[in-house]
């Protein structure tokens, strides 16, 4: 199986130590994993608002750097959520008369993380050991959008040593939102805040969720008001980062 790593662009700038840890991960797993060094960025930023015309080439070349892969791992449910379901809209739209199948080609093997592990590799313990109690945020997209339903619970629960507390509201948006806390910075804090005293109130260790996105919003909320809350990726804790 030939299985590349799509990072995001999130991931390569601000939380590289989480493509790290998927690769760690995958290894032990028995995987090897290719990083396309033509991949960019999937072009959410630019569909979400409202410029479309600027997806069409970062929609090209990602299906350009993607293709002949059997599955195309990230840490990230939002980017493949926009990979998934709006590739294809910008595709229609872009008048390339190629660019609608290269998509179909790639797009439907663009799989989150924990989607990889659960449904291709039929895992769910993955031999990592945390012994800290810890709390995770569903992310919206992955939710809503990707469907991935139980499938990091289930990985977090397998994880030795691990105590996975429930999450009051978990269903409830963050507040992050991409440029929506750029835009609607008092909503988007108001919203944090009511995040945060959730996970305050579980009395857990350690913060969890698929996507750097949020758990930058969140941890930066739980730094400013001096939680004593670790912020952690999925894929870190199943790599087996303790520090």
């Amino acid at each position: 199986m030939r299985v590349a790593l799509f990072i995001t662009c999130f991931n390569d700038v601000l939380f590289p130590e989480v493509g790290q840890a998927v690769v760690r991960l995958l290894h032990r797993l028995g995987h090897e994993v290719e990083f396309p060094a033509g991949q960019t960025c999937c072009g959410q930023i630019q569909f979400n608002t409202g410029y479309r015309d600027a997806c069409v080439p970062l929609v090209r070349r990602f299906a350009r750097a993607f293709a002949g892969f059997d599955a195309v791992v990230t840490p990230s449910p939002s980017c493949a959520a926009m990979v998934r379901h709006h590739h294809a809209t910008v595709a229609r739209e872009a008048g390339d008369p190629g660019l609608p199948a290269a998509v179909a080609e790639v797009a439907p093997r663009v799989l989150d993380l924990t989607e990889f592990l659960v449904d291709v590799l039929g895992v769910t313990d993955v031999g990592a050991r945390f012994p800290h109690s810890v709390v995770f945020h569903p992310t919206c997209h992955s939710v809503r959008l990707l469907g991935i339903g139980d499938r990091p619970q289930r990985l977090l629960a397998a994880v030795e040593g691990l105590t996975l507390v429930d999450l009051p509201g978990a269903d409830e948006c963050c507040g992050f939102g991409g440029t929506f806390a750029v835009k609607n910075v008092d909503t988007s804090m108001a919203m944090g805040a009511d995040k945060v005293a959730a996970i305050r109130s579980t009395g857990a260790e350690v913060l969890t969720s698929a996507d750097t996105s949020c758990l930058m919003h969140l941890g930066g909320l739980l730094s400013r008001g001096r939680a004593p809350v670790r912020v952690m990726h999925l894929a870190q804790i199943l790599a087996g980062d303790d520090r």
